[in-house]
């Protein structure tokens, strides 16, 4: 008799459960029907796409023809089906449950369904028309024929976990995301619930998840790589990655399906130091931590509120953080941010936020490759992004679809050699020459160091950055080349936005449009920024307007075709013909006006103390700072009764005030760092332990005394 009772206790707990569960999943349903509802209906093009699609469910604008990687022109037609979709499911337009609307959606998506268009491209099999798809049947559900539900299963079936493009580091979480979506519309609960646990587990280190050969995904640095090359995604493939698993957090929050709260911290964490480390204000994307995205127009589009704010309907932790972000985003914040240094060791990337600028600087090494292949046509002229590139945002207009204007031999910071044309785009992609790359940073100052060997054409530069807070120092030593072509270092490549003022030998004067040379000039300011050079340095400035096509850097079938023109300004610093040990220094000033930039009270401030192809080092009297680059066993004199000696290669930044060391090893390769400081003052020899494995590379405090 217990057992019977047992039994029958047992079997009505299951079905509560069983009850509960299908509940919850209908609640997930009705909000992501609630928010593919949320856009509003275009009446206007409801009405051209009704009248335009071909009786046997075609548009005439759409090559149905061309399946290429640069075509497939068919998610066109997808993304029409979910417009029409949406004005026929939502209520309270001209066209909710409307017969003639729901012919035409069903002639559309019997010709997809019927001719089963596949692309070259295995991303449009598997993600693209999968995810489109998947929102026309939850948004026609209803109208659905047996037949049409038929048809769609095998085409939603290439987004399962099994598939191909399924890999972790950023496709897996959004494949899994599209079957997610698909076991709604079937309600099928196992399948969702397999869904969680797959997205729970993608949010963690690729360390955790990977072997040595496979350290594809979020990184411990918060950064991310998306393929085995170990080029640094994190504003492309790290941003669908959050944006996947954000998604999916808030719709579940609250069911018995909600992710884990240990993953959706990690997402957190993820969010604000790596992904809003690499956006200016945590707003506007560095080109610096982009890849052929960046040949794509609206690529630097900002940031908007939507992905915080949905990590707060499934979290409060961070929950002022995210709400800050929130509110800059909107452009309400009352504060600026807070100073912030970061160095992503593992991507040889770093990034350096004040209240009123953000700049960063984008390398690469024996451990990388620069940047993407131009997969598809895009970015076909990035050969250079990551040789040193050095971006500087203020108000994220700078470089807002400037690339088809670009000259993308002088990427700001880079030094590059003037060929007449540029390689090939299969020479896009390179990998390092050196393992001396990577900074140290306190989280508020920072200073990077980078041996830069140019695989294409041999070109060699000690090159490095020191970054405080009004200002930022960048220097160059032992460039050298063979090559006949003139070696130049570019300052800046931008929109023109007013007055340029170049400061030389004879005087400062304001520039009128067209190209100008100084063979000494002593400041360069324009558009806030000043530029100070404090040995006179060959300068030439082009404020000017200029053309250029998109199709030049991207050959996908839908980028715009025509010439664009813009106004730019270009700087740069000319080393002339097979230079073989020249230098530049500059000091960057951004916030300012000319006339505070020009008063000579700043014109000290900060020293370079150093800059040799062994050592270069920079003191900020005023912050009590001295941060060196060490390429070499050395020794620095940091005053006139203080070395510092550094037995290995090392960055330092030393805190006087403070009394401490931050150091780091570009190289990844050594167990320990040791330094001795002597002086009148001071006599103490510090051994520094260093992280190693994923962490190798990053910074390191220690106090002397």
């Amino acid at each position: 008799m217990q057992l019977r009772y047992f039994l029958l206790l047992l079997f009505v707990v299951c079905a509560l459960r069983t009850s509960l569960t299908a509940q919850d999943l209908e609640r997930v349903r009705d909000r992501v029907i609630t928010e593919l509802l949320r856009d509003t209906v275009m009446e206007d093009q409801v009405v051209e796409l009704l009248s335009s699609l071909s009786p046997a469910g075609q548009w005439p604008d759409i090559n149905y023809r061309d399946t290429s990687r640069t075509g497939f022109d068919h998610s066109r037609h997808l993304a029409r089906l979910v417009e029409l979709a949406r004005a026929y499911r939502k209520p309270g337009t001209p066209y909710t449950g409307d017969s003639e609307l729901s012919a035409v959606i069903a002639r559309g998506l019997d010709d997809w369904l019927i001719n089963d268009w596949i692309g070259e491209n295995w991303w449009d099999n598997q993600i693209g028309t999968p995810r489109q798809l998947v929102r026309v049947l939850l948004l026609y559900d209803d109208a659905l024929t047996e037949r049409q539900r038929e048809l769609a299963a095998p085409i939603m079936g290439r987004a399962t976990l099994e598939a191909w493009g399924a890999r972790p580091g950023g496709d897996l979480i959004k494949i899994a995301g599209i079957l997610g979506e698909y076991a709604l519309f079937t309600r099928d609960t196992a399948t969702l619930r397999t869904v969680v646990t797959t997205l729970a587990s993608e949010i963690q280190f690729a360390e955790a998840r990977g072997t040595p050969e496979d350290l594809r995904g979020m990184q411990v640095d918060y950064g991310f790589q998306h393929r085995d090359d170990r080029v640094t995604s994190i504003l492309s493939y790290g941003l669908g990655y959050a944006e996947a698993f954000a998604t999916w957090a808030e719709r579940l929050a609250g069911t018995s399906y909600a992710l884990p709260q240990q993953a959706t911290r990690r997402l957190v964490d993820y969010y604000l130091d790596g992904i809003s480390k690499s956006a200016a204000f945590g707003t506007y994307p560095d080109p610096g931590a982009m890849n052929r995205g960046l040949s794509r127009p609206g690529a630097l589009t900002p940031y908007g509120p939507e992905l915080p704010l949905q990590l707060l309907q499934a979290t409060d932790y961070r929950g002022e953080e995210l709400r800050t972000l929130v509110d800059r985003r909107r452009g309400t914040a009352p504060e600026p941010p807070q100073p912030a240094d970061r160095a992503f060791w593992t991507s040889s990337y770093h990034s350096h936020q004040q209240p009123d600028y953000f700049t960063s600087v984008r390398m690469y090494s024996r451990r990388n490759h620069s940047t993407e292949q131009p997969y598809n046509s895009e970015g076909l002229l990035m050969h250079h992004l990551a040789d040193g590139s050095n971006f500087l945002i203020r108000d994220g207009r700078e470089y807002f679809d400037i690339f088809p204007l670009w000259d993308w031999q002088k990427i700001p910071g880079t030094t590059v050699v003037q060929h007449e044309r540029l390689p090939p785009s299969e020479a896009v992609q390179q990998r390092g020459l050196t393992d001396f790359v990577g900074g140290a940073s306190n989280g508020r100052y920072g200073v990077v160091g980078f041996n830069f060997i140019s695989p294409l054409d041999s070109l060699a530069a000690r090159k490095a950055w020191f970054f405080f807070a009004d200002e930022y120092v960048c220097l160059g030593a032992g460039i050298r080349s063979d090559r006949p072509e003139p070696v130049l270092t570019t300052l800046d490549q931008r929109r023109l936005e007013g007055e340029v003022i170049v400061g030389s030998t004879g005087g400062a004067e304001v520039l009128s449009m067209g190209t100008h040379t100084y063979p000494a000039a002593t400041s360069l300011w324009h558009d806030s920024v000043g530029y100070r050079f404090p040995t006179p340095l060959p300068l030439t400035v082009m404020n000017d307007r200029v053309g250029g096509t998109w199709t030049e850097i991207n050959r996908q079938s839908r980028i715009p075709k025509g010439i664009v023109m813009g106004e730019l300004l270009r700087a740069w610093i000319d080393h002339g013909s097979r230079p073989q040990a020249a230098t530049y220094a500059y000091v960057v000033v951004p916030g300012i006006d000319s006339a505070a930039f020009s008063r000579s009270e700043y014109a000290d401030s900060p020293t370079i103390l150093v800059n040799r192809p062994e050592m270069q080092a920079v003191h900020h009297a005023d912050l009590a700072l001295t941060a060196c680059v060490f390429y070499a066993p050395g020794a620095l004199q940091l005053t006139d009764a203080t070395t510092l000696r550094a037995e290995q290669p090392a960055v330092v930044l030393i805190d006087h005030g403070r009394k401490t060391l931050t150091v780091a090893d570009p190289t990844q390769q050594l167990e320990v760092l040791e330094f001795a400081l002597s002086g009148a003052a001071v006599d103490q020899v510090l051994r520094v332990e260093l992280p190693r494995g994923e962490y190798a590379g990053q910074s390191v405090t220690v106090a002397y005394e």
